[in-house]
């Protein structure tokens, strides 16, 4: 069975192989005997040829366009110099109301949150006890300012008796020794009184400063103690406010030069802001660097009328040490870093662009300042810059940056109002 299957294979393998012998050389003899399949075929070959030809033309002629490009012109105005860093806002003034009696917590005179001025009440604890000591060291002094009219009254008479020798010295002194103990009695009474009055006041606890409350920590109708660890509320001053900062400690030389002539503004900053920093001045250096970072510490105060700074929030400050006058300014984005350092491409009159080295200086705002290499007029290229080399054609174009972004507004809006819709459904 196995030799018979064997045969078999064999079989069909020789005939397969004589088989596409046949059709190899039968294509062979058509392609000879017909000449018009031959020029068809070297007519498709140059029909390609020339498409490849054409392609390659057309790719150089757009290789010479005109690339179009965004262009800025340098201009010449005064610059801040300033440091820029990220802040802390921090409270102007931060008070822990802690209760001086032990008592009960009866009422708390204001709302979570509430803005509350200096000398409002703010908490009440129970007074009874302290009444009643009062009372009682009220009692104490009256007593004993009725024992001291006696004494005064003895020492009286007996300073008579004494001139008439109808007493002895000995006994007059003793007179007169017991009324100045009771005239030191009655002083430890009237301070006794005065000490019951002041833990009385202690009863009623006032703001001591201009200032917004935080959380109630202790709730009413429970015990307070004196100096307990858990204060019954917190109070921070916002109004004025503080931010706090550090700087490299390179500028510190910089920072104390130009601190001697006058008072240097600090200009606090965050996402929301709307393009309106609040603005404030420098108030406090630290007097020492920090030696684990190698920055100084530096603290400044904003009126923060409108309360746009809060306590915590991160902010980006900018503190301007001085003013650059007449200083050659681009966009910031106009500059390009390549092989030899910095440079921009500058527009020339033929509408084509120059490679040109540049120093730039300070970045502020978006603007860099260029300390050599352009002069103010010329127009160098803000966008499309990768798409550029040496001695490349350019077209201008003319959509204003407005117009990029109030495109960009209608997209965020459409975007806002597409998941409003999307939230209500």
């Amino acid at each position: 069975m196995k030799r018979s299957l064997l045969i078999l294979t064999l079989l069909v393998v020789v005939g397969a192989f004589a088989g596409f012998q046949q059709y190899s050389s039968w294509s062979l003899n058509r392609s000879q005997n017909n000449p018009e399949l031959k020029s068809e075929e070297g007519a498709g070959q140059t029909l390609r040829s020339q498409n490849r030809a054409g392609n390659q033309s057309r790719g150089g002629a757009r290789s010479r366009d005109a690339v179009p490009v965004l262009v800025a012109t340098a201009v010449r105005k005064a610059v801040p110099v300033q440091l820029r860093m990220v802040g802390n806002v921090e409270p102007y003034t931060t008070v822990s109301i802690k209760s001086q009696v032990t008592g009960v917590l009866m009422q708390a005179h204001f709302k979570e949150g509430q803005d509350v001025k200096k000398g409002q009440q703010l908490f009440t604890i129970d007074p009874r006890p302290f009444e009643a000591a009062l009372r009682q060291a009220e009692a104490n002094m009256q007593r004993d300012n009725a024992q001291l009219k006696n004494l005064r009254e003895q020492v009286r008479r007996y300073a008579e008796l004494v001139e008439k020798q109808y007493v002895s010295r000995e006994q007059y002194d003793l007179i007169r020794t017991n009324a100045d103990a009771a005239e030191a009695v009655m002083e430890a009474d009237k301070a006794a009184v005065e000490n019951a009055k002041v833990q009385l006041s202690y009863c009623y606890i006032y703001s001591p400063v201009n200032g917004r409350v935080g959380s109630l920590l202790v709730n009413e109708g429970n015990l307070v103690r004196v100096n307990d660890a858990t204060p019954l509320v917190i109070i921070n001053q916002v109004n004025p406010i503080n931010v706090t900062f550090s700087v490299p400690e390179q500028h510190l030389s910089d920072l104390k030069r130009h601190m001697n002539v006058g008072q240097l503004k600090v200009d606090a900053s965050f996402q929301s802001d709307e393009g309106r920093p609040e603005q404030g001045q420098l108030e406090f250096v630290d007097n020492a660097v920090d030696r684990s970072t190698g920055t100084i510490k530096l603290k400044a105060t904003f009126a923060n009328t409108e309360r746009r700074l809060w306590p915590g929030q991160f902010v980006n400050v900018a503190l301007t040490l001085t003013t650059q006058p007449d200083a050659v300014v681009i966009p910031s984005e106009a500059v390009q870093v390549g092989q030899d350092g910095q440079h921009v491409f500058v527009v020339q009159p033929d509408k084509r662009v120059e490679v040109r080295s540049v120093n730039m200086g300070t970045t502020t705002g978006g603007e860099a300042v260029i300390t050599k290499g352009l002069a103010a007029g010329e127009q160098v290229v803000r966008e499309g810059q990768f798409l550029l080399g040496p001695d490349s054609r350019i077209e201008i174009k003319e959509t204003a940056v407005s117009d990029r972004k109030e495109e960009i507004q209608d997209r965020g809006q459409k975007s806002k109002a597409k998941a409003s819709e999307g939230g209500q459904s």
